[in-house]
């Protein structure tokens, strides 16, 4: 035996990971008598042209755009300062 059991670490039991799927089901299922409603207000929101309606719905329709940042270094910087 490795004895993994001893290393420490997070358990995964339980809260770990994605929801089940039977819940995901059931919310699903709440939700769809509002999916008529849902569609009619972000349908009048994007009409008048408010910024987060139309953020939805194109991140709906195209995706949600990759994230980049550029870092610059001016200069290196030690990891470790060793001062004796």
């Amino acid at each position: 035996m490795d004895k993994r059991k001893y290393n420490g670490g997070h358990s995964t039991k339980g809260f770990a990971g994605r929801p089940k799927k039977s819940e995901e089901m059931a919310l699903i299922e709440k939700l769809n008598p509002l999916e008529d409603e849902g569609l009619k207000q972000l349908r009048e929101g994007v009409e008048r042209g408010e910024f987060r309606y139309v953020q939805l719905f194109f991140q709906y329709y195209y995706g949600k755009p990759t994230e980049r940042r550029e870092v610059n270094i001016s200069q290196e910087q030690p990891i470790f300062n060793f001062e004796y």
